[in-house]
């Protein structure tokens, strides 16, 4: 397996100026430790679950940007209606990255249900998404990324990831008030 801070570094280093990059819990909390964007739309604190819901909103009002949401697992699991949704609207411009590590590590790494057994990219075909992919070492993520996040969507990425024990989960980068008018901003800049 790969580490989380090391799969997201692929998606940053080839994420487009133009897209909108949505994390959640341990995502977020490593992507916090990249330069940020000015649509970087880090969800801390997190409302846990909602950045697939949140990421289809602003694909269907953003058609123009693609959109990458990284999950967690754990949200993911609470939330695996919204890739219905996600299929059913065939946002062509939304990608879904789910960190799987088999646990709620920034909650204190108690373990998610189905870990292990459930697999995601069965439930994202069986949702209808376009495109599905998993990788579960970085030197493979590294030769697919492109191609996966590039490819018309809705796409779904499995990516499995090393859980952390013991690591502090995600701070708010600052007043959430603040955060929000300056992303609305910069969604309205083109």
């Amino acid at each position: 397996m790969m580490s989380a801070k090391e799969a997201l570094a692929v998606v940053h280093q080839l994420r487009g100026d133009e897209d909108i990059v949505i994390t959640t819990m341990t995502p977020a909390r490593d992507w916090m430790t990249m330069p940020q964007h000015p649509r970087d739309l880090v969800m801390v604190p997190s409302a846990m679950s909602h950045a697939t819901s949140m990421g289809l909103g602003l694909a269907l009002a953003q058609p123009d940007r693609r959109v990458i949401v990284c999950n967690g697992d754990g949200s993911m699991v609470m939330n695996l209606g919204s890739l219905v949704s996600i299929a059913e609207a065939r946002t062509s411009n939304l990608t879904v990255l789910v960190f799987d590590n088999g646990t709620y590590e920034v909650t204190g790494s108690q373990r998610v249900p189905g870990a292990g057994t459930a697999n995601f990219v069965q439930f994202a075909d069986g949702a209808g998404f376009a495109a599905t992919f998993q990788f579960s070492d970085i030197d493979t993520w590294r030769r697919g990324a492109r191609n996966a996040l590039f490819a018309p969507g809705p796409t779904f990425i499995w990516l499995r990831v090393e859980s952390v024990a013991g690591m502090p989960g995600p701070k708010s980068p600052g007043p959430a008030g603040a955060r929000a008018t300056a992303f609305m901003a910069a969604l309205g800049a083109k």
